[in-house]
């Protein structure tokens, strides 16, 4: 059926559901073995994609390229504080439109696991709760709570209610198939104590109250109550067992690599143990289970949490913070996704059976009549050969062999048949625009700059003896909080002076007399900061401004919300005058909330008295820049380089893209060149880009830019240089393959032709990313025994004198080739070696 008669067929469905309820509406329920679909039991393939972290212009090719990676579900949480950022006042527009996200979704003919929560964790500012909860009487988040509870409540049946108006939920015709309320509270529950497991019986009451029509699940809860779903959240869940034999193995959160954090590394998870951890799970029971995160987007504005999460949210997930699919994770997951819907007439037939064919070796078989599907699974670190039904089976390290008729391999999860790509930011200089309307290369005289005052400098400025808690002050409104205090002193000062600041976090400035006198940050695994910066004081009247500032808001952790920021103390002068200190904390201080930029609104880059004079200062901190710029030609995804600046915040078109901290080094050590997926994963295993600023490019969306004249403002805190900023677009570069001998026959010979598939070789595939594209050169083919990765490919100890010729003539002038990996093709340059082919290629 061709995919516009699908979609149509899709609207007539649920135009009758609506209609002419309840004949063609979907009935959710749920047995031990999975979720059922009007009564038919069915295997569901999931991918995290959060609305807010992409743009509208962008949900609708990532939804189709889920559905093209063999997704049937996408799961998404529900954002308390950015559709209600001041309570009663909501938002539900642009990356808050919620529900044309789900419509989008439905049009596509997938379904929705919609994560109301309300809490959401994600990485995301004060995990998704509003400010202004805090701050309602007597209130305590997550626990047996009326003012918390009936908030919760008053939220939950807002988005149930805006679902149900727009019959979207699959009871009425909708795609949505699932609901979540609360998440991951069981791993922080303990210190709520009885309090916290009456609160988690009262929300699994509250969500099924709503009568949505269909199931709820509670993750990371064994002790939800009926009828919730407890799902399991981690790396691995093969071993995970529902806390009632009618409750099906349900996966929601299969990290697909992990978050980034200013300060740190940049973290990966390589495809095969993704696909192992996904096969193991389906493996031993599982019928359900979800990628967080399939495409993880941009922490655009302030909605970073953390504290210190970075703005990129690229989790190294199969479809990539700009929208590109990153291969070969994508196309590996897909064939892994075939693979497990062949087999999924005998999974929801029966349960597994599980046997030991050896040391860390084991097979699963699904057996009711005439249908019949394996799992075998070497869980040790070392290559196996086994034996099963009579047969011999290699199975390399820490992989799962899928056989869906219990005897031939469709796919090994170590052995890749997709083809990978390598990609690169080409940077060009920015392109700014002058008065007149031309474009002007980059030029200091194009920009204009407004000084932030130091200290205090807005009416709503206010005094008090002794330091306070930021979050309580400013309540997020800003990330900045000014401590401001004047001080005497009568003789000299001594020279050898030391102002000693200790501070919840999570970074502060100090000025001195108007100068800056350093600086000090904490980082992801301790917010706070203790620093002993040296000052020069003066005989007479001094000034002390000390700039808190926050980088996203705590959004995990038992009682997180009572987590401070800013500077507590104590804060003291050191080595004064004949070796005294004095505390300053117990004394009167000025505090300014915010900046005077914000309240004046020059992020949008229409107002304020702007100097255009030629003498731009540069590495001055406290500064606003602006210019006005060229977007760049054509479609590829765009990043501004923010390399030369120091840390703040950018707006484009009055748009903020997040904020930037190119300065923020991450550690020498950590990383390897190459990372070995055999054996358990930890978010701290896989690590690159050690030595280097975590982050410098930083995404620009091209629905958020003209044609012809941009508006760019930065703040600078730090100190920078904005005319080293530049441009680049993300492009395709080299596409790649290697296919051994031992490899399955692609995936799709055994859809297409089952006995075919079996008796073929394997194959090696390429296809241009752009269908526009044809395949131009070859730049490396080597039959034989070569290694290295794309990019970095090697000939080996032997190699086919044939394979460059035969694969140019395949492939070159074509948008794809497929060529026969065997001796058959290239001859056998090694006898009674496993041989390989390994090609790059290059499309225009």
């Amino acid at each position: 059926m061709r995919e516009a008669t699908k979609i149509l067929v899709f609207h007539l469905v649920w135009f009758l559901c609506i209609h002419v309820p309840p004949m063609f509406c979907a009935n959710v329920t749920y047995d031990h073995r999975a979720l059922l679909i009007d009564g038919k039991r069915r295997v569901f393939i999931s991918g995290s994609i959060h609305y807010p972290r992409s743009t509208p212009q962008m949900w609708p090719d990532l939804i189709q390229k889920s559905k093209d990676g063999g997704l049937d579900v996408i799961e998404t949480y529900v954002f308390w504080n950015f559709h209600e950022p001041v309570r009663g006042q909501y938002y539900f527009e642009g990356r808050g439109d919620l529900v044309n996200f789900v419509k989008l979704v439905a049009a596509a003919g997938l379904y929705v696991h919609l994560r109301i929560g309300p809490y959401a964790c994600a990485e995301w500012n004060y995990g998704g709760f509003p400010l202004w909860l805090h701050f309602i009487p007597g209130i305590k988040f997550r626990t047996d709570n009326e003012p918390f509870k009936a908030e919760m409540q008053r939220f939950t049946a807002k988005i149930v209610d805006m679902m149900k108006q727009e019959n979207l939920y699959a009871s009425q015709g909708g795609p949505i198939i699932l609901s979540q309320i609360e998440n991951e509270y069981g791993n922080i529950d303990k210190p709520y104590g009885a309090a916290g497991k009456s609160y988690i019986k009262w929300a699994a009451s509250m969500a099924t109250s709503l009568n949505t029509g269909v199931p709820w699940v509670m993750c990371q809860q064994p002790d939800a109550p009926d009828p919730m779903i407890n799902t399991c959240n981690g790396f691995y869940c093969d071993q995970f067992t529902p806390n009632a034999n009618a409750k099906p193995k349900m996966w929601t959160e299969n990290w697909s690599g992990w978050f980034l954090s200013f300060g740190g590394a940049v973290p990966y998870r390589p495809v095969e143990d993704i696909a192992f951890a996904v096969a193991r799970f389906y493996q031993r029971g599982g019928t359900f289970q979800n990628y967080y995160m399939y495409h993880g987007g941009t922490n655009f504005g302030r909605t970073s949490g953390g504290p210190f999460i970075s703005t990129s949210y690229d989790y190294d997930a199969p479809i990539d913070e700009y929208g590109i699919i990153r291969q070969p994770k994508w196309g590996h997951l897909r064939d892994l996704h075939k693979a497990i819907k062949l087999c999924e007439e005998a999974l929801i037939a029966t349960d597994p059976t599980i046997t030991s064919l050896g040391s860390n070796l084991e097979a699963a078989v699904y057996k009711s009549g005439t249908v019949c599907a394996a799992f075998l699974a070497n869980i040790g670190t070392s290559d196996s050969t086994t034996n099963f039904n009579g047969n011999s089976y290699q199975l390399p390290a820490w992989s799962v062999s899928i056989l869906p008729d219990c005897k031939n391999v469709v796919l090994n999860t170590a052995k890749i048949n997709s083809a990978s790509t390598t990609s690169s930011f080409i940077t060009q200089s920015l392109k700014l625009k002058e008065d007149g309307g031309g474009a002007l290369e980059d030029s200091s005289s194009e920009w204009s700059w407004i000084s932030e005052p130091i200290g205090i400098s807005k009416n709503d400025s206010f005094s008090k003896f002794g330091l306070v808690e930021q979050i309580n002050t400013t309540a997020d409104k800003s990330d900045y909080l000014w401590y401001s205090l004047s001080i005497d002193f009568e003789d000299d000062v001594s020279a050898q002076t030391v102002l000693h600041i200790e501070s919840l976090g999570h970074a502060l400035h100090a000025f001195i007399n108007g100068k800056l006198a350093g600086s000090g940050k904490g980082n992801s695994g301790n917010a706070k900061v203790n620093v002993d910066i040296p000052i020069t004081l003066v005989a007479g009247k001094n000034t002390i401004d000390l700039l808190s500032l926050t980088v996203g808001l705590q959004n995990y952790g038992s009682f997180f919300d009572t987590w401070g920021a800013g500077i507590t103390g104590p804060v003291t002068l050191k080595g004064l005058k004949n070796g005294t200190t004095i505390d300053l904390s117990s004394q009167q201080w000025t505090y300014q909330i915010g900046l005077q930029g914000e309240d004046l609104g020059l992020s949008s880059g229409s107002v304020g008295q702007w100097n255009s004079q030629s003498n731009l200062p540069k590495n001055q901190p406290l500064t606003w820049y602006k210019t006005n710029f060229v977007a760049p030609s054509g479609n590829d995804p765009v990043a501004i380089d923010f390399t030369g600046m120091g840390k703040g915040e950018a707006w484009v078109n009055g748009q903020s893209i997040g904020r930037f901290w190119p300065t923020y080094v991450s550690p020498n050590s950590g990383c390897a060149t190459s990372c070995n997926y055999r054996g358990s994963y930890s978010s701290s295993k896989c690590l690159k880009n050690c030595g280097k600023p975590s982050q410098t490019l930083y995404h620009v969306p091209r629905s958020w830019l003209q044609t012809d004249s941009n508006t760019l403002v930065l703040f600078e805190e730090s100190g920078g240089d904005p005319t080293q900023i530049s441009f680049a677009t993300k492009q395709i570069g080299s596409l790649c393959s290697h296919v051994s001998e031992s490899h399955p026959p692609p995936i799709d010979m055994w859809n297409s032709d089952s006995e075919s598939g079996r008796r073929s070789g394997p194959v090696l595939s390429l296809e241009c990313p752009n269908p526009k594209q044809i395949i131009s050169s070859i730049k490396f083919a080597s039959f034989g025994t070569p290694s290295g990765s794309c990019g970095s490919f090697n000939h080996g100890s032997c190699s086919s004198n044939k394979a460059l010729s035969i694969v140019k003539k395949a492939c070159i002038g074509s948008s794809s080739c497929k060529i026969n990996v065997s001796i058959d093709t290239f001859g056998d340059p090694c006898r009674r070696v496993t041989k390989s082919l390994a090609v790059e290629a290059s499309c225009t």
